[in-house]
């Protein structure tokens, strides 16, 4: 009898797991786990472009990025260039590389208080930085910008934050920053290249060293009038291949006399200076609206004009 039930019990166990097993078995199979990222090492150069006509437009998107105003000079109102401020032709990180910032849109930007998509993005740089006018969504320029981006961003994530993007943080100077000391850093460090004046300095029609204000910089509107900004991409970069150089206190004072220089106005212009500042410029990190030397920037008798684009000839 003892036996005949363990046989039993043999049975009902045997049976259970067979039951479960063949219940499992109508159930979905659990999907693979993905396979990790591969490291991105960087963005891939320029020999990598491919071949056709997708490659040529990439192509074109980096002439473009070198020197605007030959190749979309109807957008460019200033002697700028792309690759002033996105250094190593928007591959070196710390200059806000073109690929980290491809991935990172559409995204919805408090500056125009809705989602972008990178176009609009772009055609924000030809408005403030080079102080121009916006291209049409789908022009070929844009479309040359686009792919150029995307082809720097192969490799990368998206949805999450992409390494390298913009600038690298900088703290707080342990003093608050200074224009007096400020001119002190620029005349010994900025003004051999850019100029004691901050014209920049060309060879022949050829810029060499980009303005950093004046009426061919960029204007009131660009990104890089803000100090922060500006502190971050100083201390990283310049004196151009010096990066890292300057103290932390250095860059900030820098990027205040900087940033409180006369320039172009800035496109969203009111007609109302303190509306202006209030609506575009409320932070401590712009200069736009406050009296530096007795003069108030942004005073339209006193400030260059916004899109500075020449005429088209007849």
């Amino acid at each position: 009898m003892k036996k005949i039930a363990q046989g039993l019990l043999a049975v009902v166990v045997v049976g259970t797991v067979g039951v479960f097993a063949w219940r499992m078995g109508d159930l979905p199979a659990r999907a693979a786990a993905p396979a990790p990222m591969k490291p991105v090492s960087g963005p891939p150069s320029e020999s990598e472009i491919p071949q056709g006509e997708f490659g040529d437009v990439v192509r074109l998107g980096e002439k473009i990025f070198r020197d605007p105003a030959t190749y979309a000079g109807a957008y460019v109102g200033n002697d700028l260039r792309c690759s002033n401020c996105h250094l190593d032709a928007g591959r070196r990180a710390g200059a806000a590389p073109m690929g980290p910032a491809y991935v990172a849109y559409p995204a919805y930007r408090a500056k125009n208080g809705h989602v972008n998509s990178f176009e609009e993005r772009l055609q924000g740089c030809f408005r403030y930085s080079m102080n121009g006018k916006v291209p049409p969504l789908g022009d070929p320029i844009l479309v040359a910008l686009e792919s150029y981006s995307f082809f720097l961003a192969k490799g990368l994530p998206t949805g999450e934050p992409a390494p390298d993007r913009g600038f690298t943080e900088l703290p707080k100077p342990s003093l608050p920053a200074d224009y007096a000391r400020g001119g002190e850093v620029y005349a010994q460090q900025c003004a051999a290249c850019h100029g004691a004046d901050g014209h920049g300095q060309s060879l022949g029609d050829k810029v060499v060293f980009p303005a950093l204000w004046g009426p061919r910089s960029f204007n009131w509107g660009a990104g890089m009038t803000s100090i922060k900004s500006a502190a971050e991409f100083i201390h990283a970069n310049m004196p151009l291949g010096l990066g890292g150089t300057l103290s932390v206190q250095q860059a900030w004072d820098v990027a205040t006399y900087i940033d409180s220089q006369v320039r172009p106005q800035d496109p969203r212009f009111t007609g109302d200076v303190a509306e202006t500042r209030k609506k575009h410029h409320d932070t401590p990190s712009s200069m736009y609206g406050l009296m530096v030397n007795g003069a108030l920037l942004g005073d339209p008798a006193s400030t260059p004009p916004a899109g500075t684009v020449p005429a088209k000839p007849n």
